[in-house]
């Protein structure tokens, strides 16, 4: 083989090399490998021409460039804080978090040059029209409520930039140390009331279980006497039957059992005692005596 033969050999064999290079950087500038957790907005000629999801995608190489790798995980603002005044004149100051993610990058790479700056104005100002419509007690009583209200307006305002807005709080709604002052006062002036209302609730209370017992007690008195006078009424029933059954006998035998009750009683106390009895007594207690052994 002579020089010139090895001369072109080399030759073909260099542009063969150089072939399978320039296929190699084609192949390789033509496959894009996207992460799951980014999108690839693509320009051709300076223009939008496509966005490349996860995965193996494909582009015509040169003339398709890359021009920005956007990033679609949460993001969350920086907490911020701004005045505002409520509508019965209170100055507070609100502390906000915003997160939100990108859903559509073309959207956010031409519509908008600094996103998480154009939320946080967004953002603020929506704060301090809401915080307007309220009273400071609203505020600090429907915080939810309030919260909700802010999302949905942050969304309305940012839904051209191809952004969603997933969450925001109110962390802290703080107040100027006048403000605290004359919300502590009241607070302890309605505590007293509450003291005050209780106490009399409780003197209140006492009186009415007083009367209830009283009344119980005079019910339970009455409820006595009742049925004390329904037993008199009924032995007095009773005597009157037994009359009415068996005539003057039973009446003398009753008068007589009651006058040797007496004497009974008279005898069994204690000390000297002398007992007065009229002259006809010894009869009237032999005439029972016999009336006695004879009912018995």
């Amino acid at each position: 083989m002579t020089e010139d033969q090895l001369f072109v050999l080399l030759g073909d064999t260099g542009l063969y090399i150089l072939g399978a290079i320039l296929l190699i950087v084609v192949i390789l500038k033509g496959i894009k490998i996207v992460p799951q957790s980014e999108k690839y907005v693509v320009e051709r000629f300076g223009r939008l021409h496509s966005v490349l999801g996860p995965g193996i995608n494909f582009i015509v190489p040169f003339l398709d460039v890359v021009r920005h790798k956007i990033s679609i995980l949460e993001r969350q603002l920086p907490n911020a804080s701004q005045d505002a005044i409520t509508r019965d004149n209170v100055l507070v100051q609100i502390d906000t978090s915003v997160f939100y993610r990108i859903l559509q990058p073309e959207k956010t790479v031409y519509r908008i040059r600094d996103v998480d700056g154009a939320i946080s104005t967004t953002v603020a100002g929506i704060v301090r029209a809401e915080i307007g419509k309220m009273d400071l007690d609203e505020v600090q009583s429907n915080r939810s409520q309030l919260i909700g209200q802010i999302k949905t307006s942050v969304e309305d305002a940012v839904d051209n930039w191809g952004i969603e807005v997933t969450r925001a709080e109110i962390l802290d709604v703080n107040l100027d140390q006048a403000t605290r002052d004359a919300m502590l006062q009241q607070l302890n002036a309605e505590r007293e009331r509450r003291a005050q209302v209780t106490r009399a609730e409780g003197a209140k209370r006492a009186v009415e279980l007083n009367a209830d017992a009283e009344l119980y007690a005079a019910e339970q008195t009455a409820k006595a006497r009742r049925i004390q006078a329904d037993a008199e009424a009924y032995a007095t029933g009773v005597v009157a039957q037994a009359i009415k059954e068996n005539g003057l006998e039973a009446a003398q035998y009753q008068v007589a059992l009651k006058q040797v009750e007496a004497l009974n009683t008279l005898g069994n106390g204690t000390g000297t005692q002398t007992i007065v009895l009229p002259a006809n007594a010894l009869e009237a207690f032999g005439d029972a005596f016999k009336m006695l052994k004879g009912g018995r």
